[in-house]
């Protein structure tokens, strides 16, 4: 049975500033989502309430994967359910070497599952590493750098889809993914990302810009305006944002962004 995220009617709220007024999205495993609108509008807030950041609270609604309430949940439980969130600004880990991290992770969602479980050994995880990197064509001594240390925005990002990759999440998060990448960057890491995505992986893409949708192509597009989701089509609706800018949805909507 494939994986759902289900989002009803969730209102949250950050230090008593109502944020999101309502959001019903759904996204499966398998499909690629795009949830786009003007800064301030809410469109970070849903990823981190997603993921239980404690800032962010749940006055209202639910969150639901596969079924499973996610209000009562610590941000591990979470992801070892199969949610996975890719930071708008990855943080630095001086002195913990990509690879040791990754494998770091890989063993504690095995030992929570199974308290006995001695983990992945160093000759299995050192293969499915490398054959991670050759489908993303990333370098392998990348794996032996510090985690973000020193690493430009594009080289970031790329760790994330790199993480995506290993942990081998059902449903995605990317928020801002395209965030401070020049031209070149955006296109390596939309081509990771299109790499990873299909029928055992579902995308949720969060964006301000189309630029990213130029390389991932979503079959759904959702709009936020002030903590709502107030419009739902296909590709063609990123296309007439690009074009049209936020303006008509503003006047058709009588929105207003979030500040």
């Amino acid at each position: 049975m494939a994986a759902t995220l289900e989002i009803r009617d969730l209102h949250v709220a950050v230090e008593d500033t109502k944020i999101l007024k309502g959001v019903d999205l759904m996204v499966g495993q398998g499909e690629i989502h795009a949830l786009m609108g003007p800064n301030g509008t809410g469109k970070s807030t849903l990823a981190y309430a997603l993921m239980g950041h404690p800032k962010y609270d749940v006055t209202q609604g639910q969150m639901l994967f596969n079924g499973r309430d996610l209000e009562d949940l610590e941000p591990d439980e979470r992801a070892r359910l199969g949610l996975f969130l890719a930071f708008q600004y990855p943080v630095a880990i001086p002195g913990v070497s990509l690879a040791n991290f990754l494998r770091s992770a890989i063993n504690a969602r095995l030992r929570a599952d199974n308290p006995d479980e001695k983990g992945i050994s160093i000759p299995k995880f050192r293969k499915m590493l490398k054959e991670k990197m050759d489908l993303l064509q990333m370098p392998h001594e990348f794996a032996g750098r510090y985690l973000n240390e020193g690493f430009s925005g594009g080289e970031k990002k790329r760790a994330e889809i790199l993480q995506m990759a290993v942990l081998e999440p059902e449903i995605a998060v990317l928020d801002e993914t395209d965030s401070g990448l020049d031209i070149d960057a955006l296109r390596i890491v939309a081509s990771g990302v299109d790499a990873l995505a299909g029928p055992e992986l579902g995308v949720l893409i969060i964006t301000h810009y189309q630029r990213i949708l130029n390389y991932i192509k979503p079959d759904h597009v959702h709009i936020m305006l002030d903590g709502r989701i107030v419009e739902s089509g296909g590709a063609d609706l990123a296309e007439h944002l690009e074009e049209h800018g936020y303006d008509w949805i503003r006047e058709r909507h009588n929105g207003s962004v979030v500040e």
